[in-house]
């Protein structure tokens, strides 16, 4: 498509091109509007994308029509368009040329124009008949035809605004018109032309093309009287399938009239049996009476927190603070001063415990606590667990207007449902009496039967509907308010036994302080008993050392006799028995005195610093100023190890091993520390701990050494055990699950061991897998970095690439130890 300067108006117009007529000059048509005339080239361009569509313009030709004479062509055009323009037409389509061009028959108002334009003799009809005439009419036909008139050069201007012929789809064409048309052109032959007359052989083309395309038009309708008749008999046959669904259907509802009442009378006595079934469980009626209970139990049986609790946790908050400002008192002075306010704090906190307790102990706690449980139990079986959302304040409110409204409902519809019961066992007496022949009865027939159809309907309907009410289960709302309601019950019985249970804690740590106080009103503590201790532990440690003087002097001497040996040897072993009997005495009493230190009197190692409290306490108990190195009947070991002191001692007939390690003064107090830490986590489970014991730590007088006294099992390390004799499957297993709760125990308490081998690994009796101690001087990455090189095949890939140890190396560890 191109753009065409117009040569009357100087506009330009969508166009093609029709022909070339020489370098200068082309025939262009102007495709929205039907016209053509000769253009310069200068006269034509490009036209863009967007105005590359489809021509407006259509080119139609009037069916079985021919022009007479080209110089009427503006008077026939001047008739055509006073009879159909601006004006309501309808067509009929015959067929389409290869140009583009629709043949068709048009009329308007039952005018033909076609035939008009016959009558007026500005065209004429191309009439073919059969036989010889054919050949002769269609020459004399075709000699009238002319020169094609769009050759002639009248051009008109493209209008602006053209005018359209409405169209209507011609639908009702006679049959007659049809069949005329078609037969005579299938029964045409055609005679060849003379090459000469070039206008009559493409008029004749074109009237092959309408004969071509009315056969296909046959063709066509014939295909879809084909598809119409094999409709129809498949329509036929669904008649008759449906005729005899209704003939049985209609058969069916006669039988069904015969036994109409029956089956009524069946159907109702079901649902009555159904109903007098459901009335004995009265399920959907109890539904929410347990929680209906519930609501009631937490709200008007609801436990009240005693007047005194807030009196007494605003005392206990004031002995705190007065406790710590003991605690972290330095000057002297000053001490005695916050005695003296501590004491006075004291008694107010005694006196407010003394009134809580006696509140409390008029509260049935254990009684309602067991109710409460009880309570939610029972729930959790019916409503399962609950949700989330624990309940709005008003979702009890809530849950009393719906169950007020069930009740309302059911008690409604069950009294319908009586109410038409009793009136139709009403009917049933007038019926009885009224069949009785032996009775009198004063009924008439039409008095006895009465609207009982509409009674029957009554009982069905209100039977169904109190079923509906029982039977069927709670909707979504319904059941959301249930939700809510018990959400907000169990929410209120978990608050409740919340508060039960800190009365419980008040209570006790309150008759604990009361038990505890009442003994040191009229005095105060002291460490009397723990000095005394120690002055008779150096008076035996003395007596020890001149024995074991006299026991070297008689081993040493030529004249020794094995029964004073052996006196004496009984005699130092009596004497170390006394001192560890001894030590265990103070150790006892440093834990009561740590005891009163943590919880009421925090001054004692501020007032007695000789007596070594606060060492004791830091270390967890385990650190010891009263053993010696010299106390021990000690037995090197250095088997075990060639690098620290290592001996082996027995003490009150067990034996234990000494470990020494080289110290500090910087590394001392780190020392304590991670071996408090240690027996710490033992002392939680202690022998189900899975981790070694620790019983002392000590120090060396007059060496920088720090002595470890743990039990001593004999030959029961990991890599003993498999080296005399490989453990079983099942035996390790034993052993590597006490490991496991080792190592459970110390990363619980956030100990990494780091160094974890088959060495300090025991089996004990093949059965108990424990984890021993380890280097308490060294930090984990220290002690981690000797394990890389002391046995590389027992270290997690990630330390071998620079990483910090943790506890996934150590259960790498524990996995690897397990195969010898």
């Amino acid at each position: 498509m191109y753009a065409g300067m117009f040569s009357a108006d100087k506009c330009w117009y969508r166009c093609k091109l029709q022909s070339v007529l020489n370098d200068d000059q082309c025939l262009a048509v102007y495709i929205d509007y039907g016209n053509s005339e000769v253009l310069n080239r200068s006269s034509i361009v490009d036209l863009p994308n967007d105005l590359q569509f489809p021509a407006i313009a259509q080119k139609y030709r009037l069916w079985g029509l021919q022009l007479q004479d080209y110089n009427d062509l503006d008077q026939g055009q001047k008739f055509l368009n006073n009879l159909i323009g601006d004006k309501k037409i309808s067509v009929k389509k015959k067929v389409n040329y290869k140009d583009g061009t629709i043949v068709v028959e048009a009329w308007h108002e039952n005018i033909d124009v076609g035939e008009e334009i016959t009558k007026k003799g500005f065209a004429e009809r191309c009439k073919i008949i059969n036989g010889t005439e054919a050949k002769t009419e269609l020459s004399a036909c075709s000699s009238k035809t002319p020169q094609v008139w769009m050759n002639q050069k009248r051009e008109r201007p493209p209008m602006r605004e053209p005018k359209t012929f409405p169209v209507n789809n011609y639908k009702g064409s006679e049959p007659w018109m049809e069949n005329n048309c078609e037969n005579s052109f299938l029964t045409a032959r055609i005679k060849p032309l003379d090459a000469c007359v070039g206008n009559a052989v493409k008029q004749d083309e074109k009237f092959l093309e309408e004969i071509k395309q009315l056969k296909e038009e046959k063709e066509a309708l014939m295909l879809k009287s084909s598809t119409l008749e094999s409709q129809l008999q498949e329509l036929q046959h669904k008649f008759k399938k449906e005729k005899e669904v209704y003939e049985g259907a209609l058969s069916d509802l006669e039988k069904d009239l015969q036994s109409a009442v029956g089956n009524k009378m069946r159907s109702l006595t079901t649902k009555i049996e159904i109903l007098r079934s459901a009335r004995h469980e009265n399920d959907n009626l109890d539904i929410g009476n347990d929680l209906l209970e519930a609501v009631r139990v937490v709200t008007k049986e609801k436990l009240i927190a005693p007047s005194s609790l807030c009196n007494l946790d605003k005392s206990w908050t004031e002995y705190k603070v007065a406790q710590e400002m003991i605690q972290h008192c330095s000057d002297t002075e000053k001490l005695n001063t916050l005695i003296t306010s501590r004491n006075s704090v004291q008694q107010s906190l005694l006196s407010s415990v003394d009134r809580f307790i006696m509140e409390v102990d008029e509260l049935p706690l254990e009684t309602r606590t067991e109710q409460l449980q009880t309570l939610l139990s029972s729930l959790e079986l019916v409503y399962g667990v609950p949700g989330e959302s624990m309940g709005t304040g008003d979702a009890f409110d809530e849950f009393h207007r719906w169950k007020q409204m069930k009740l309302e409902q059911f008690a409604s519809v069950r009294d319908d449902s009586n109410n038409s019961l009793e009136m139709l066992l009403l009917w049933f007496c007038h019926v009885k009496e009224f069949f009785d022949l032996s009775s009198e009865s004063t009924y008439k027939s039409s008095e006895v039967v009465g609207n009982i159809d509409e009674t029957l309907d009554q009982v069905e309907s209100y039977t169904s509907k109190e079923l509906d009410v029982s039977l069927v289960e709670p909707h979504e709302a319904d059941r959301q308010i249930i939700k809510n309601a018990y959400n907000r019950v169990v929410k209120c019985i978990h608050e409740e036994l919340n508060l039960v249970s800190i009365l419980k804690s008040k209570y006790s740590s309150s008759a604990e302080f009361r038990n505890s106080i009442e003994k040191w009103i009229s005095r105060s503590p002291n460490v009397d008993k723990l000095m005394s201790i120690k002055k008779n532990i150096k008076r035996l440690k003395a007596q020890l050392r001149w024995k074991l003087v006299e026991r070297s002097s008689l081993e040493d001497s030529d004249e020794s006799e094995e029964t004073n040996l052996a006196k004496l040897k009984e005699e130092t072993g009596t004497l170390r028995d006394e001192i560890f009997f001894e030590i265990l005495r103070e150790q006892e009493e440093y834990s009561k005195l740590s005891i009163l230190v943590q919880k009421w009197f925090p001054e004692l190692p501020l007032i007695h610093p000789e007596a070594g409290i606060l060492g004791y306490m830091n270390s967890g108990g385990l650190l010891s100023s009263t053993i010696e190195r010299d106390l021990f009947d000690a037995q090197p070991m250095k088997e075990l190890s060639s690098k620290r002191p290592l001996v082996r001692a027995e003490v009150q007939n067990k034996m234990v091993l000494l470990k020494g390690y080289s110290v500090g003064k910087d590394t001392e107090e780190k020392v304590v520390k991670r071996a408090a830490k240690y027996h710490e986590a033992w002392s939680n489970l202690k022998e189900d701990s899975g981790v070694m014991e620790l019983i002392y730590l000590f120090f060396c007088k007059s060496d920088p050494l720090v002595y470890l006294m743990v039990p001593f099992y004999f030959e029961e390390s990991l890599a003993i055990v498999q080296a005399m004799k490989a453990l079983a499957n099942h035996e390790i297993m034993k052993v590597m699950s006490g490991v496991a709760q080792g190592l459970q125990t110390l990363h619980s308490a956030g100990i990494i061991v780091g160094s974890l081998h088959e060495n300090n690994i025991f089996a004990i009796n093949r059965e108990k897998g424990i984890i021993g101690d380890f280097d308490f001087t060294k930090d984990v990455c220290q002690r981690s970095s000797i394990t890389t090189v002391g046995s590389p095949h027992l270290t997690a890939p990630e330390i071998k690439l620079g990483h910090t140890p943790s506890e996934a190396s150590d259960i790498f560890v524990q996995e690897m130890a397990k195969y010898p």
